[in-house]
């Protein structure tokens, strides 16, 4: 099944804990410390899979944990770093913030890569924290955090030639006659819900990709029959094949409602070289219109060929001609915002106080929060050290200027801490 819409929820893994331990060897009386690091926590990566088309695989598997980082052991070993969690996605692939909506990546390349969480580092064993005036340090560091965030992802298929028209214009039939791809084809409006990609063989040294876009309506540009999801598709495309139905009301007509639709949509889909492929060519209707239409799309500058998708007539004189125009198209580029958005990069140790509604006081911050969490609070000398890093912030004396008392709450993340002087 087609699919280019996931919402997906990823978490890297925690970086393992630091260890406290004491060299034991017989006949060493006071062996020195040596807890080990913890292992670093797992990326979760997202990379491009040229043989993918599609999103489908994240629409039923949507959450992602990398593993987190092993705990360090004794005489210095380090803990189990976890390797990394590869998310495939297919070429064209759009990483948006599911919060904010911020584009992150644009993921074209084959094998293009995007961090979209990083594993915690591990903490450091107690052998760190040894010193002249402290040769027995009884504490170590747990792991870093994890990160995790929630992104929304948009598909926009890559193909050399892109093949666009009214409904029931005949775009599945040309795709099925020059490829091998087997679109689902049928006398009525809407057969193809979803766009199809097919790759046709001019000669042995030339290959182009082609998409059949559904059939387009007025209003598309604006969602009427999920058109803006379908012109999201040829925004990739460098060419445009444009299929008139020779047996419609109005070819003309359609011709430029199409067009319009494109140019509303995106300007640049308007300025697309164009091949007009007058198709039905086997019905006696295209065969008398044929002439009037050819007279006046030239006399707009286009120069049309007449087709039929389903006896082949004409088509690769019809496809060398779309390869011609492919040669000097310019390369897609990659989809960025419409303008630079430039932010000041937060500063880590940056913290705010806010009253709580018991009285006490909560502080938020970068640094002080990941502190937090990387503290070890079942040991006394973690906890001392984790005052100092209060006083070292500047946060010691903005809660004495808040006003704090003894005996006060202090709230960082999960923890509640007891304010003592």
């Amino acid at each position: 099944m087609f699919v280019d819409e996931a919402k997906i929820y990823v978490r890297s893994g925690k970086g393992g804990d630091g260890m406290v331990h004491f060299h034991r060897e017989k006949y060493v009386a006071h062996g020195g410390p040596d807890g080990g690091d913890g292992g670093r926590g797992g990326d979760v990566v997202l990379e491009v899979r040229p043989t993918l088309n599609t999103l489908s695989s994240l629409r039923y598997n949507s959450r992602f944990h990398a593993d987190d980082g092993g705990k360090g052991g004794p005489d210095n070993m380090s803990g189990r770093g976890s390797k990394e969690l590869v998310i495939p996605v297919p070429p064209g692939t759009l990483i948006y913030d599911d919060n904010t909506g911020e584009l992150l990546a644009d993921l074209v390349e084959p094998g293009q890569r995007y961090l979209a969480a990083k594993g915690g580092r591990g903490g450091r064993g107690n052998q760190h924290f040894a010193s002249p005036s402290r040769q027995a340090p009884r504490y170590a560091e747990k792991g870093e955090p994890f990160e995790e965030r929630r992104l929304r992802l948009e598909l926009k298929l890559i193909a050399d030639v892109g093949i666009v028209g009214m409904p029931n214009a005949g775009k599945s039939s040309l795709l099925a006659a020059v490829t091998n791809a087997k679109p689902k084809i049928a006398n009525y409006p809407f057969t193809t819900l979803d766009p199809n990609l097919g790759v046709v063989e001019l000669d042995l040294d030339t290959t182009m990709v082609l998409a059949d876009i559904p059939g387009l309506v007025e209003g598309a540009h604006m969602g009427v029959g999920l058109g803006d999801a379908f012109l999201r598709h040829i925004q990739r495309t460098r060419v445009l094949i444009h299929v008139i139905d020779g047996t419609g009301e109005d070819p003309l007509a359609d011709f430029s409602q199409i067009n319009s639709e494109l140019a509303l949509f995106d300007s640049a889909l308007g300025e697309k070289p164009q091949v007009v492929a007058f198709n039905k060519m086997d019905m006696p209707e295209a065969l008398e219109r044929w002439p009037k239409v050819k007279a006046a799309l030239e006399e707009h500058g286009f120069e049309p060929m007449a087709i039929s998708a389903l006896t082949r007539d004409n088509l690769t004189p019809l496809l060398w001609r779309a390869h011609e125009l492919l040669k000097t198209a310019p390369e897609p580029q990659p989809v960025a915002q419409a303008l630079p958005v430039y932010r000041p990069e937060a500063d880590p140790r940056a913290f705010t106080i806010e009253r709580t509604d018991d009285g006490g006081y909560r502080v938020r911050g970068e640094s002080i929060e990941r502190a937090a969490k990387m503290t070890y609070w079942e040991e006394n000398a973690a906890i001392v050290r984790f005052q100092r890093l209060i006083e070292i912030l500047g946060i010691d004396q903005a809660l004495r200027k808040a006003g704090i008392q003894e005996g006060d709450t202090v709230y960082i993340n999960e923890y509640e801490l007891e304010w003592t002087d």
